[in-house]
């Protein structure tokens, strides 16, 4: 156990961390989740939406740090193709 004010702060604001993190990377899951069953179901509108909003969500995912930018990438050209399809 922390010995410390500042040690008990920092486990704080590592589990407000985690809880966020792990609250984002759960709708990317989702999201991700969404462009495929758009794709299954051959509805290219409801593509075109899901893929927007999951590419907007790994955006911002990786502007702070929490996706690496490689995998964005293979994951916006992924949808890319879905979309071209």
């Amino acid at each position: 156990m922390a010995n410390t004010k500042s040690a008990l702060k920092y486990i704080r604001k590592t589990q407000t961390r985690e809880l966020h993190n792990r609250e984002i990377k759960t709708r990317l899951k989702t999201l991700a989740k969404k462009v495929q069953a758009a794709a299954a179901s051959e509805d290219k509108d409801a593509l075109t939406l899901a893929a927007r909003n999951y590419i907007s969500a790994l955006d911002k995912a990786g502007k702070v740090g929490l996706v690496h930018a490689n995998k964005i990438s293979r994951h916006k050209a992924r949808c890319a193709q879905l979309l071209a399809a």
